[in-house]
């Protein structure tokens, strides 16, 4: 029995809460907040114990892995922590605030000889699933171009504070939301990013941006053009692939469909349970790398997020493309053997 522990009781962690119910060697034994009442809401129903120090709950909850569910910038020191204590981690995105938080996570982890996953979660959501075999199939041809939008609101008052903090969050709206359109789209792009444009907004009177457009060049040629939007007039989340012998269309609000000369079909239809079953997946996904298996998801990709947010940073201010230089991480394939350690 693989016994779990959650820290952050906040939007998702029902989700986290609900999918261990469903699998037969996972016991959610412990939730960890700052506010009792969250935490007590979230284990309440599994049984669990509650804890206001993550560090108490590492060593009384004789737990075997967490995830770790907070503010950006704290995940680098309870990583550090989940090691030292040989917990294996699923962290929450964005895996850190920076690549040099990043690489001190997988180093820790590396050391200590316990798995670390990043929730990626837009791999694991069955419209993207859809969207994945269909490419796999190859019936479409080649990936060309890759269009994303996805709204969002940064209003004051409409998300915790800490969201509106450059230090604590590591920006604003494309570390957050962008985060998610970075993830899907150089996952079906199929190549890491060779440069990156970008300009954002900065409305409502907030400290951190409250939208922006990314444009991405992969280096396997194919364009990435990326937009998120505050307060618009109608809520979208929604990915479109052009590929050489057709168009995909993907969101949680429409399904997946696919345009072929001239006609349109639905691959997969909308269910209320879909966003709960992502979540169900990418546990089953964590409890399988716990047992020896290789990630869905790749530390090396998550990692490569986060280079890609903050070079797109360094492009809205300074006005230039920056182009990213080619590492071993930004090889998606050889960089799943960091989540395969020790």
């Amino acid at each position: 029995m693989i016994r779990l522990g959650i820290i952050g009781a906040g939007a998702v962690a029902h989700f986290h809460a609900a999918s261990a119910g469903r699998i037969s060697n996972v016991e959610l034994a412990a939730v960890c907040d700052l506010q009792p009442e969250a935490a007590e809401k979230v284990a309440r129903p599994w049984g669990a114990r509650t804890y206001g120090d993550y560090l108490e709950m590492f060593r009384g909850a004789s737990l075997d892995a967490v995830i770790i569910n907070t503010p950006h910038a704290l995940h680098l020191d309870m990583v550090l922590a989940a090691a030292r204590h040989g917990l294996h981690v699923l962290v929450e995105k964005p895996m850190a605030t920076s690549v040099a938080d990043c690489d001190r996570m997988i180093s820790a982890c590396q050391e200590s000889g316990v798995k670390m996953v990043i929730g990626q979660i837009q791999h694991f959501l069955p419209e993207k699933l859809a969207v994945e075999e269909l490419l796999a199939s190859g019936e479409l041809g080649h990936v060309l171009m890759i269009r994303d939008y996805r709204t969002t609101d940064y209003r004051p008052g409409t998300r915790p504070e800490w969201f509106f903090s450059k230090g604590m969050a590591g920006g604003g709206a494309l570390m957050n939301i962008g985060g998610h359109c970075l993830d899907r789209s150089i996952w079906f792009g199929g190549a890491p990013v060779e440069s990156v444009s970008c300009s954002t907004l900065n409305r409502f009177g907030v400290p951190v941006e409250t939208d922006g457009s990314i444009s991405l060049t992969l280096r396997n040629g194919v364009n990435v053009m990326i937009s998120v939007v505050s307060d618009a007039a109608q809520r979208t989340d929604e990915v479109l692939i052009i590929c050489e012998h057709g168009t995909i269309l993907c969101g949680p609000l429409k399904g997946t469909l696919v345009r072929r000369n001239g006609l349109t079909s639905t691959v997969w239809e909308p269910r209320p349970e879909d966003i709960q079953e992502g979540f169900f997946l990418q546990l089953q996904d964590f409890i399988k790398v716990l047992d020896g298996g290789t990630p869905k998801v790749s530390v090396g990709h998550a990692r490569h997020i986060v280079e890609v947010v903050l070079a797109a940073y360094e492009s809205a201010e300074s006005g230039m493309p920056v182009v990213l230089e080619p590492t071993a991480l930004h090889s998606l394939d050889a960089a799943r053997t960091l989540s395969e350690v020790p």
